[in-house]
């Protein structure tokens, strides 16, 4: 089982407490064996002050008293008992009369002369400036984290909107953009790395919407330029003998002015300048009188009928496009089943019995001239790309699955509210 993802937030957070958390420590364990050293230091430096003056009264006979020495104390440290007597000097901390003393010895005609200073301060000294050292570092830590939070969220954020942007860009929202590439501070573009980022984002997108506007200007101005040479091929392809020769003729040429209207639909609708006639009509009625138009054998169920509000003219083409693409790629039965019902929005299917969706269709979605699949057939491809854009300005969901039991099914679910009263 894989573990839960951590958000590059909360690594970046904990990296930068982990490493505070470890220079504190550091830090602390340094300052205080500094301190420790200076202040056991002192201490010793005092009590062997008080040794060589109680030598020295000893030496000559005159009373040590205030000097806190004594001979041959029992309470001395073994340890620095036997390093007298083997004629060095020493020192060590002990106890004495139940306090902790830091004791000083060394070697007096033939007897153990030991000093002592109170030790008991120091001890209360370090544990209190451990405490500290202590408190000083969980703060410091806890304010750095936070710091390091803050940082996080801010990158973090940074680039989660530029992967929205992206995603936006993706779905076909060419006019989303991150922003002017500053940073953070107002900086100018490319301050860091995350602005250089949404900057050449950016710079992609508005290079990709460059080149799809010029393309789409490129089809409407050769549709435009065809239509009309085409409309007079078309009407002197009518003073032709009767024959065999003229419906081949004709039937090429009405099949390349389709392909010219396709394409000048298309540029509209890649124009994004198309809007919706909404008026109420009964939905059943509707894809009845869509499918009996197209003259194909469909069989048109049923399931469940209702008043809906939307554009005839646009759903019969996104209709009529899937039949004429089942019949034309698939198998009969071709069947379109109504259930205004279906929730939570009204549906439409229109399903065949053929070989299905190529794998790439239902992957990346209609590509314009692309429908030679095996077994679909040929064509320019228009007819799906067409739905889908009309869909879009339907605000119909536009979905394509193949059937468990095979064969191609296409599912259109209308707009929330679609259905009126």
């Amino acid at each position: 089982m894989r573990p839960p993802a951590v958000s590059l937030r909360w690594k970046i957070a904990l990296t930068v407490m982990a490493v505070s958390c470890a220079v504190a420590a550091v830090l602390g364990v340094l300052v205080h064996n500094a301190v420790a050293r200076q202040t056991v230091g002192q201490v010793r430096k005092e009590a062997r002050a008080n040794l060589d003056t109680a030598l020295d009264l000893f030496e000559y006979g005159t009373s040590r008293e205030g000097l806190n020495s004594l001979l041959d104390p029992p309470e001395l440290p073994t340890e620095l008992r036997r390093l007298v007597r083997s004629g060095q000097r020493g020192t060590m901390v002990g106890t004495y009369h139940g306090r902790s003393v830091m004791w000083a010895a060394a070697p007096a005609d033939g007897q153990v002369m030991a000093a002592w200073r109170p030790y008991g301060t120091v001890h209360r000294s370090l544990d209190h400036f451990d405490t500290a050292i202590l408190g000083s570092a969980v703060l410091a830590a806890a304010t750095v984290a936070l710091a390091g939070l803050f940082l996080a969220h801010r990158i973090s954020r940074r680039l989660g909107t530029t992967a929205a942007v992206a995603r936006r860009i993706t779905a076909g929202d060419l006019d989303a953009r991150v922003g002017d590439g500053r940073g953070p501070g107002g900086g100018a573009a490319g301050q860091d790395e995350v602005a250089a980022v949404a900057a050449a984002l950016d710079s992609v997108a508005g290079s990709l919407q460059s080149r799809l506007q010029a393309e789409q200007r490129f089809t409407a101005d050769v549709a435009h330029e065809l239509r009309t040479p085409l409309t007079g091929i078309l009407a002197s392809a009518e003073l032709l003998p009767e024959g065999r020769p003229k419906e081949m003729i004709n039937d090429r040429l009405r099949a390349l002015r389709r392909l010219t209207e396709d394409l000048l639909e298309i540029s509209r609708l890649d124009s994004g300048t198309e809007r919706a006639d909404l008026a109420a009509y009964d939905l059943g009625e509707l894809v009845r009188r869509c499918v009996a138009a197209t003259g194909l054998d469909t069989e048109v169920r049923i399931a469940a009928d209702a008043v809906v509000e939307t554009d005839r003219r646009r759903l019969d083409r996104i209709l009529a496009n899937l039949v004429i693409n089942a019949h034309r790629h698939g198998r009969a039965p071709v069947v379109v089943t109504v259930d205004a019902a279906s929730e939570p929005r009204p549906t439409i299917e229109v399903r065949d019995h053929g070989p299905g969706f190529p794998a790439d269709l239902l992957h990346h979605g209609p590509q314009r001239f692309r429908t030679d699949a095996p077994g679909r057939g040929r064509g320019h491809g228009l007819g799906l790309t067409i739905a889908v854009g009309q869909s879009a300005v339907l605000g119909v969901d536009l979905r394509f699955t193949n059937a468990s039991d095979g064969g191609a099914r296409t599912l259109l679910r209308l707009p929330q509210g679609a259905v009126v009263g």
